[in-house]
């Protein structure tokens, strides 16, 4: 047991490069959790290793309190060979906790709404 807990399942990013699989690592940070911040524990992450290519989860990893309850659909969308938008598709209840799940899986598509973005170059 760890304060934060911790949670993974299906692969982690050395695992990925030892099988030759190209993955993309999708984290979203609970400072921009609603839920997190209600709660006073906004030093979590939620991360999705996505397959670039198919869009399937490969694997995925919590940092934050009740990670271990968290992981279980991430475990499941794996075991389904989920897609990332059928992660973010997925309607989650507000706020929870749960939606980082939701969240880092819009973050791979760039359509998270609640991760700041900066403007880049003089056009956006």
């Amino acid at each position: 047991y760890t304060i934060p807990e911790v949670a993974w399942c299906g692969l982690t990013e050395r695992e990925a490069e030892t099988q030759g699989k190209k993955v993309t690592v999708s984290r979203f940070p609970w400072a921009a959790s609603g839920r997190a911040a209600t709660l006073g524990k906004p030093y979590g992450l939620t991360k999705l290793l996505i397959d670039p290519d198919t869009e399937r989860v490969l694997g995925a990893g919590i940092v934050g309190a009740g990670a271990g309850e968290l992981i279980g659909e991430a475990a499941l969308a794996i075991e389904m060979a989920a897609l990332a938008s059928d992660i973010g598709r997925t309607i989650h209840p507000h706020p929870t906790l749960s939606e980082t799940i939701m969240e880092a899986a819009e973050v791979f598509y760039g359509q998270a709404t609640d991760i700041f973005r900066p403007k880049r170059g003089p056009n956006g």
